[in-house]
């Protein structure tokens, strides 16, 4: 039978020709067993030289995509009925993957659409600000480290340098007392409480973390098969008296409670650490971006509190760099830090090197330190602006929560405004804001708004903010 292809220019024709035979053979569009055209035949079919199907056809049999019969011609291999398509699943099997596609909307991701123009989402960090000349005097120190060293794999905890920076970094800012030996350096904080689920929670056991939450961290525990149990929050932070009995792992955000905002009581931090030493439980302190503090004295870590070992302490340069960076680390209690080493070993072996000497020379010589001194300054000029407006011409619609830390603060939206009704009117605006009612899992929702302010200055968050009065009074005019 004749074989349809097609040939582009005169350059490569074996090469062409071999593709789309090949090509044929395995989406089954040559059947195992059918007779192919003579190299003869083929080659006046499509005006090649019979020797350049000669040799397309041999290399095609010597892969066993093709045999030949002396006298008879060339066939199909009949292997190939290996790669027939299987029959489809029955409607009722579950979908490799289901779990992970129930999960739209559920995660940050990248947006595939231009951003508004004056975007409030959290966790996000201003690159403008950042001072990029000394980063790539750091990254400039970290490729000449590189061309020096060996091709080899390194330690799966994290390059010295950078660990022991993060070491004097906690000592200093947080109270966290450990040996540079103890710090594990992971792709951001995500990955660090991904590891701490891995080793510490089997499926089926059970894991406390607040509610409303984290939902990211809500997903790692869950796709991991554990049995995430929300317990509510109040003015004081986690509401210890409400955690369950059979719980092995408890993850909290204790400085800067996600998303509320509001710290946990010193109280609070006192029972929660008697709690987990009396029940045997391992309690994931995420202390996620507790270097901006505006209000009062700094609340001491969890984990510099912690005289039994049973805190796992987590933090991240996203909040105070930028996300891209993905670098993060974690503390664990001294029995889990080999099994952490291991879980990252196997996970992908060891983070980036020449990214975690950058950052090390960028901590030991002094610029993080000045970077958070000006950051610090900025953030507060624009948390200022952002209460300026829900505490005046915002105030009739939403109320602020307290909040003195952190690069994002929550206000609730009162009655009757709807939040998703609200979220749409303002981004026909080019206004973006975040709506808190998907970080509730059992807790009845309240309607609020996120306003991060970590990625936009405070002349867009005036703009930003007296669009978002207008959408607001004439929503309220509307519905008089």
């Amino acid at each position: 039978m004749d074989v349809h292809l097609t040939i582009h220019g005169r350059q490569g024709l074996a090469g062409q020709i071999y593709r789309q035979l090949r090509a044929g053979v395995m989406d089954g569009r040559l059947a195992p067993g059918q007779r192919l055209p003579s190299t003869r035949k083929l080659a006046l079919q499509l005006g090649v030289s019979r020797k350049t199907t000669l040799d397309v056809f041999e290399q095609l049999i010597a892969e066993g995509y093709l045999r030949s019969r002396a006298g008879d011609g060339t066939f199909v291999a009949d292997a190939m009925t290996r790669l027939a398509p299987p029959p489809p699943k029955p409607a009722t099997s579950p979908a490799m993957g289901a779990i992970w596609e129930a999960m739209e909307g559920a995660l940050p991701m990248t947006p595939t659409v231009t951003p508004p123009a004056y975007d409030f989402v959290g966790g996000v960090t201003d690159k403008g600000l950042f001072p990029f000349d000394q980063w790539r005097r750091c990254v400039s120190h970290a490729l000449r480290v590189q061309a020096r060293g060996r091709g080899a794999y390194h330690d799966p905890a994290g390059e010295q340098e950078l660990r022991l920076a993060v070491a004097r970094y906690l000592a200093f800012s947080r109270a966290v007392v450990s040996d540079w030996q103890d710090v594990i350096i992971t792709q951001g904080a995500q990955q660090a409480l991904d590891l701490l689920a891995r080793i510490a929670l089997r499926p089926g056991d059970v894991i406390a973390m607040e509610d409303p939450g984290y939902p990211p961290a809500r997903i790692i525990f869950a796709v991991l098969g554990a049995q995430v149990v929300p317990v509510p929050v109040d003015e004081e932070g986690l509401v210890v008296d409400a955690l369950p009995a059979n719980a092995r792992m408890v993850y909290v955000t204790p400085s800067h409670q996600f998303p509320l905002g509001m710290p946990m009581s010193l109280e609070r931090r006192l029972a929660l650490l008697e709690w987990a030493q009396r029940h045997g439980v391992l309690v994931a302190e995420d202390d996620y971006d507790s270097e901006f503090r505006f209000e009062g004295r700094p609340m001491e870590s969890l984990k510099s509190l912690d005289t039994a070992g049973v805190v796992a302490y987590v933090g991240t340069f996203s909040k105070t760099i930028f996300p891209e960076l993905r670098v993060g680390y974690v503390i664990p209690p001294a029995p889990l830090g080999l099994a952490l080493r291991r879980a990252k070993q196997v996970g992908d072996w060891h983070s980036c090197t020449m990214t975690q000497t950058a950052l090390a020379k960028f901590m030991l010589d002094g610029y993080f330190a000045k970077h958070l001194r000006r950051m610090h300054k900025e953030y507060a000029a624009r948390r200022t602006a952002l209460l300026e407006h829900l505490r005046g011409d915002l105030a009739p619609w939403l109320t602020p929560l307290p909040c003195a830390a952190g690069i994002h603060l929550v206000a609730v939206l009162r009655a009757p405004h709807d939040e998703a009704d609200v979220i749409r009117r303002a981004a026909a605006e080019s206004v973006g804001l975040y709506g808190t009612a998907g970080m509730f899992a059992s807790e009845a929702p309240r309607p609020g708004l996120l306003f991060g302010y970590g990625g936009i200055g405070v002349a867009a968050i005036h703009t930003g903010l007296g669009r978002l009065a207008n959408v607001l009074a004439g929503q309220h005019r509307g519905t008089a």
